[in-house]
């Protein structure tokens, strides 16, 4: 990958909506060569896709929690049973499992302070295995996940 890839890449980071003959342009290549470039990085698995940024408000889900889990076992049977029903839960925007103490952490979206309660009590708690919840509120945004990565932190 050369710094014109990168450079494809970190625009397209910015707008993925952003026409060929306009990405040839910001990265100095005509759309010939700029074309067969992206579609290189999308069949080498470099790019896996383009999404949509949704407003959280418009969809009823500013409110968004971390939450930390500890389950009481992590056997064969229960991780997998766990992580299938938190993933399916449409509340749940991210699920790590993590290294070490607290076992999981979620990112939870709702549109309030009362729908957290009752997804905190009626779903999240009623798990097989769940023993411990920590929920965290953020008190402002510094910085918010965008798609993409630091192109710069990419070897050539």
């Amino acid at each position: 990958m050369d710094s014109v890839d990168r450079a494809i890449l970190e625009a397209l980071t910015h707008n993925a909506r952003i026409s060929n003959a306009a990405l040839a342009k910001h990265v100095g290549l005509t759309p010939g060569p700029c074309l067969r470039r992206v579609q290189k990085l999308e069949a080498d698995g470099v790019i896996l896709g383009y999404t949509a940024q949704i407003s959280p408000e418009a969809m009823g889900r500013s409110f968004e929690v971390g939450v930390s889990i500890e389950l009481n076992q992590l056997d064969h049977n229960s991780v997998p049973e766990f992580e299938q029903t938190v993933e399916a839960f449409d509340e749940v925007r991210e699920l790590y499992r993590l290294f070490g103490t607290p076992d999981y952490f979620a990112r939870v979206a709702v549109a309030d302070l009362t729908a957290y309660e009752r997804f905190l009590t009626t779903r999240l708690l009623t798990i097989p295995g769940v023993t411990v919840t920590h929920s965290a509120f953020p008190m402002k945004v510094i910085k918010s996940p965008r798609a993409g990565v630091d192109t710069d932190a990419i070897d050539s």
